[in-house]
């Protein structure tokens, strides 16, 4: 895979509150930069929820209403938000989940594609008993090294392991387009094309 050869890339993660639908509380956009995810220019956002944070998720990635309280509320944050990701492409684990809350919440954002990590692992590793992010991690064994320190279900964290993902999985693919049909699912931006069909006339 030639790497130069792709297009801007942001890996996104986002967290939420707990409710449905979910106030945002994180967000994480990881630059993949010729193959390697740049850290040194991702964004990320806390953010303190109209609605108060659950137990149940607050459990899950530590993000308690204390933790919340003096970061900004959404409508602060959401053109930086929409400015940094611009008209990119992204790509997330179980994609339609990320992709559904941040155009719920950036109503006029129009990213030019989205990858999805979790269609494409079920591509590249057929018959593996799960494809949770935690499932692939250890079947792919990727370097976490230099991954945030605030651990799983925080959305820096998650958006590195899932960009270190993304890469291991698209060697195993020789372009660009080839990585496209195997990873945008067909009702997400980005996806190519169905060829038609030919007709008599």
């Amino acid at each position: 895979m030639n790497f130069a050869s792709w297009p801007t890339l942001f890996v996104v993660d986002v967290e939420g509150n707990g409710t449905n639908p979910p106030d945002l509380v994180e967000i994480a956009a990881l630059p993949v930069r010729a193959g390697v995810p740049d850290t040194t220019t991702a964004g990320a956002w806390l953010i303190r929820p109209e609605r108060p944070v659950t137990a149940r998720a607050a459990g899950i990635h530590g993000l308690t209403n204390e933790v919340l309280a003096d970061q900004p509320v959404w409508a602060q944050l959401a053109d930086a938000v929409h400015d940094f990701l611009g008209q990119n492409w992204i790509s997330a684990h179980n994609a339609h989940v990320d992709y559904r809350e941040l155009h719920r919440h950036l109503p006029t954002w129009k990213p030019a594609g989205v990858i999805d990590t979790l269609r494409l692992a079920k591509a590249t590793y057929t018959g593996l008993p799960s494809y949770t992010l935690d499932a692939l991690i250890k079947h792919v064994a990727p370097d976490l090294s230099q991954a945030p320190r605030v651990g799983r279900h925080r959305a820096t964290y998650d958006a590195y392991a899932t960009a270190q993902l993304l890469l291991a999985m698209a060697g195993h693919y020789e372009t660009w387009d080839q990585l496209v049909a195997a990873a945008v699912p067909p009702s997400l931006p980005g996806a190519p094309e169905p060829e038609e069909e030919p007709t008599l006339w």
